[in-house]
């Protein structure tokens, strides 16, 4: 197992583990984060939003599907993000309602830490599943 495989497992082992400070020791400080906004966000800001994610998903779990990595230190990934909504997420109270949202990420890393990762994040289910919107008739 590669350097950077075992430090994107660890994470997710401590994403998984209710961890969330655990999880960001996979960043460098440097890191550059696209996919969630206009402009890539710094360290401080993926904290901000992975705090935000926890407060409106209780018990958040990753459950990878697919890891894919290169030896110029490339590492893609396929999984599924779960919990419960159980705070305010996009304006919308809290629901009880279990949510399941599919992610595909790449991630770069340099040292065994990840400098840059571009994410894709399917809103949508999310969005059906805590009554945000309804599907058309």
């Amino acid at each position: 197992m590669s350097a950077n495989r075992s430090t994107f497992d660890t994470a997710i082992a401590a994403w998984n583990a209710g961890d969330l400070d655990g999880y960001l020791q996979m960043y460098d400080p440097g890191v550059q984060l696209h996919g969630y906004g206009d402009t890539p966000m710094g360290f401080d800001d993926v904290r901000g939003f992975y705090r935000g994610v926890w407060s409106a998903i209780a018990q958040p779990r990753i459950d990878v599907q697919q890891v894919a990595e290169t030896d110029d230190g490339w590492l893609w990934c396929r999984a599924v993000m779960a919990g419960t909504h159980a705070g305010d997420f996009f304006g919308v109270p809290p629901t009880g309602n279990a949510v399941a949202q599919p992610v595909m990420t790449s991630l770069r890393f340099v040292d065994a830490r990840c400098v840059e990762r571009h994410s894709v994040a399917d809103m949508l289910p999310v969005l059906l599943q805590i009554g945000a919107i309804t599907p058309p008739a």
